[in-house]
C-alpha cells in the first residue's frame, strides 16, 4: 500500500476515535481534506489495518465509526456489567447531589465543591447513564455534566426542582460558591501585596 493511503487511513482512524461516536462520510472527508471518491480506499484501507485488533470500523451508506471487534466484544460487555453492578459509593452519590441540586457544572466546579478531583467517579457516573457530557457554552475547552432523564425518572421527579428541598440546597450551594470565591480572592489580593 502506498504509505500517502496509510497515513490517510492513520488520520481517519484518528478523527474516529477523537469524535468518540459516528462521523458522516461527508464530515470525515472534509477532515481529512479528500473527496467521497477518494475517502473509499482510505476505508477500506483503514479496515483492513484495524483487523485482528480490538478494534473494528463500521460503514453504512453515510457514517463511519470505530467499535469493539466481535473477537473482543463478550470481554468488553463482561467488564462494563461488573461496573455497572457496583454501588456507585459515597463519592458518586455526592457529585449527583451537587449536579441536581446545582444544576449543569463543570468537572473544575463539581471538583471545587467537593475538594477533591472527581474525574474517576465522573466517568463511572457517565458509563452508568446517570449523568450526560454537553458542550459548555461559556468555554468550548470545557464540559457541562447534567442529569440524564434516566436518573430523573430512576429518582421519580420530573425536573430537578421537585427534589426535596430543591430550592433550599440549591440556595447554599451557591451561598457556599460565592463565600469560597471571596475568599479566595481576598487571600489573592492579600498576596499580591506582600
Amino acid at each position: 500500500m502506498a504509505p500517502d493511503l496509510t497515513h490517510s487511513a492513520q488520520r481517519a482512524e484518528a478523527f474516529l476515535f477523537s469524535e468518540g461516536g459516528s462521523l458522516t462520510r461527508k464530515k470525515l472527508g472534509s477532515l481529512l481534506g479528500v473527496t467521497e471518491a477518494e475517502l473509499a480506499p482510505i476505508l477500506t484501507r483503514l479496515s483492513e489495518m484495524l483487523l485482528g485488533g480490538g478494534l473494528s470500523l463500521i460503514l453504512t451508506d453515510t457514517e463511519a465509526t470505530l467499535a469493539v471487534a466481535k473477537a473482543c466484544s463478550d470481554d468488553v460487555r463482561a467488564a462494563y456489567q461488573r461496573d455497572l453492578e457496583k454501588d456507585i459509593g459515597d463519592a458518586g452519590s455526592e457529585v449527583l447531589a451537587i449536579v441536581l441540586y446545582r444544576g449543569p457544572s463543570t468537572r473544575a466546579q463539581i471538583d471545587y465543591i467537593r475538594g477533591v478531583n472527581t474525574s474517576s467517579t465522573i466517568r463511572t457516573l457517565l458509563s452508568r447513564g446517570f449523568l450526560e457530557r454537553t458542550g459548555n457554552p461559556d468555554d468550548a475547552r470545557e464540559y457541562l455534566y447534567r442529569p440524564t432523564v434516566e436518573l430523573l425518572a430512576h429518582l421519580g421527579v420530573r425536573t430537578t426542582h421537585e427534589l426535596p428541598d430543591h430550592a433550599k440546597i440549591a440556595g447554599e450551594l451557591a451561598a457556599f460558591e460565592t463565600t469560597a470565591r471571596a475568599t479566595a480572592d481576598e487571600t489573592e489580593a492579600s498576596e499580591r501585596t506582600i
